[in-house]
């Protein structure tokens, strides 16, 4: 049997590449068109948007607009909002994906494994019970089966469909 390949070539550009000198959250919110920012919901002082470098399809982020550190820093009504549309997010990817549970997490500092330390941010992952294979264990790369477009029109339908319950 011959050896197979995956290639995952945006990963490098990732790991390697430079990163933004702006904020990836307010560059995104500044964008004239949502679907090409990612942002699948804006609410009144938060925003759901695709994670663009996902662990699973559907991995979203909930962001404030201020642009804060840390959750001790959010006024009350933005960090109910931060947690309220946490919430509206996990039905939507639940009528989107149908996952079977979740991760959801909040990394505030760089130590604590923040890729953008300086606008908090809850990162929402779907998970199913055989996401987890050997692709990411042996050689270091994921499988995703849905492009970022469509997981884009999936999301923002569910958000479109589901109510703030």
């Amino acid at each position: 049997m011959s050896e197979q390949r995956l290639w995952a070539p945006w990963r490098l550009d990732y790991i390697q590449g430079p990163k933004p000198d702006e904020c990836i959250f307010c560059s995104r919110l500044a964008a004239a068109d949502d679907e090409s920012a990612h942002i699948v919901h804006r609410g009144e002082g938060c925003f759901v948007i695709l994670n663009a470098f996902p662990y699973n399809n559907g991995h979203v982020m909930v962001a404030p607009y201020r642009h804060v550190p840390s959750i001790e820093q959010l006024e009350e009504p933005d960090l109910l909002e931060l947690m309220t549309l946490a919430r509206r997010t996990l039905a939507a990817l639940r009528a989107a994906y149908g996952p079977e549970g979740f991760n959801l997490g909040i990394n505030q500092g760089k130590i604590a494994g923040a890729g953008v330390e300086d606008h908090v941010h809850l990162h929402v992952v779907p998970r199913w019970g055989a996401d987890t294979n050997f692709m990411p264990v042996i050689a270091d790369t994921r499988v995703l089966p849905q492009s970022l477009k469509d997981s884009y029109r999936a999301l923002k339908e569910a958000f479109t469909e589901t109510t703030s319950a």
